[in-house]
């Protein structure tokens, strides 16, 4: 029993310093894909209906947000979840950066889904090696 106790605390508690930084660099790449992301839908390539043009604008921000409330916890499962919802947005901005017109956001969108994709991956070894998983 004290066994799973200490389990349920590894996984809520807060992250070490060595993670801090991996933290914040994600935060930062969530942040770019969230702002290029509304660069596109809302001022290049906006739908007519200005309604449906932020109910699209927030449908696609779902897979970010999420799992953000986990990610800032610490906890692995959430951090994971945010490696493989970048991975969407690593397709989506291959697909924009073949449109002549969008092309230039398209590769802004890739860097910063790889970029994600990167820290989210360090700050879960970085939290498995602090709670020696």
């Amino acid at each position: 029993m004290a066994e799973k106790d200490k389990s349920d605390d590894a996984e809520t508690s807060l992250p070490g310093a060595n993670v801090q930084g991996w933290l914040f660099l994600s935060l930062v790449m969530m942040g770019s894909l969230v702002a290029v992301t509304g660069l596109r839908q809302l001022f290049f390539d906006p739908i007519p209906s200005t309604g449906t043009n932020i109910a699209w604008f927030i449908v696609q921000l779902i897979p970010l947000l999420v799992p953000l409330p986990g990610f800032l916890r610490g906890s692995l499962t959430s951090t994971f979840i945010l490696c493989l919802a970048s991975l969407l947005y690593f397709i989506h901005g291959v697909m924009l950066a073949f449109d002549p017109e969008l092309s230039l956001l398209g590769i802004c969108e890739v860097f910063f889904a790889v970029g994600l994709t990167g820290t989210t991956t360090m700050v879960t070894r970085k939290l498995r090696e602090q709670r020696g998983a």
